[in-house]
């Protein structure tokens, strides 16, 4: 566990003008279908949060429980990604205000234990910084380290994570050290108070939303992606869920992590975004025939 910090708000500021000013492509650091090996660890992250966590359980937007519908969860969250990462102003546009319908209902209520809602600004920089930091960990597990300023120029664009729906661009930490300070003061808020058990059996399911009904196949392969996602999960956030990966399952994961990493070093550029540019391209149909988004 880290050592306790004093909280503070992340630093305001506008990004670096040598970052702002360098070109950043996307497409060349982001792969698709990796990043399914982190999706459900970084649901697990994001909900940790008691205030947005009672927001997923108590939310009457029954379309987006990830345990009744997984696949339609699943395509909503990864259309988002796409869109926040490769998408036109015009389309982020058209799915912030998609997704501001479904916000409006998640709000708490008097018989809710934390107070809660979906705009707030504060709820929305923990789960964009949890889906940076789950971007960044996958690029690494992949890649290997990011030069200085590529990682930089990597951070600055992560802020699209957050400002793709409501969260103003000067909340996003200056840089990757304020952004570590966030970063480091949020773990230790979560993880240093018990989970309420709802939440913690909610999300020990998450967990497992990958494993299919029936069949030795199919609980292999659930398995397998439980181990993988356990594997992206942070130490602490493993040790507040109460779940175990041991020293054969770190291996496991690295050698699993290395033969990806080889194959999608000679994938061409589209292969490797794939899903996202088909569901980006998909999003931008639904928009042009008015076929709802989320």
């Amino acid at each position: 566990m880290h050592a306790t910090r004093s909280r503070t708000s992340p630093r305001r500021a506008t990004p670096p003008a040598e970052h702002t000013a360098r070109a950043f492509d996307p497409a060349a650091h982001f792969d698709g279908m990796p990043s399914v090996y982190a999706a459900l660890a970084n649901v697990c992250m994001q909900l940790s949060y008691p205030p947005v966590g009672r927001g997923v359980l108590e939310s009457k937007v029954d379309s987006g429980n990830i345990l009744k519908h997984p696949v339609k969860r699943g395509r909503t969250t990864l259309s988002y990604l796409a869109v926040a990462q490769l998408g036109d102003e015009a389309t982020r546009e058209a799915f912030r205000k998609a997704v501001d319908g479904q916000h409006r209902q998640v709000r708490s209520d008097t018989n809710s234990p934390v107070k809660y809602n979906a705009f707030d600004q504060r709820l929305q920089l923990w789960v964009a910084a949890c889906l940076y930091k789950g971007s960044e960990d996958i690029q690494i597990a992949l890649h290997g380290p990011m030069d200085a300023d590529t990682a930089e120029a990597f951070y600055q664009y992560g802020a699209c994570f957050g400002t793709t729906l409501q969260l103003r661009r000067e909340l996003w930490p200056a840089d990757r050290a304020a952004f570590e300070a966030y970063w480091q003061d949020m773990v230790q808020e979560i993880c240093s108070k018990p989970m309420a058990p709802d939440l913690k059996l909610y999300l020990r399911r998450v967990l497992w939303t990958g494993r299919l009904t029936s069949g030795r196949v199919s609980q292999a392969v659930g398995a397998h992606f439980r181990r993988m996602n356990i594997g992206f999960l942070p130490p602490e956030f493993r040790e507040h869920l109460g779940v175990t990966f041991s020293a054969e399952d770190q291996r496991y994961f690295d050698r699993h992590m290395r033969r990806v990493a080889a194959l999608y070093e000679r994938l061409p550029r589209q292969a490797r975004l794939f899903p996202y540019n088909v569901l980006l391209w998909d999003v931008k149909r639904r928009i042009r025939f008015d076929v709802p988004i989320v």
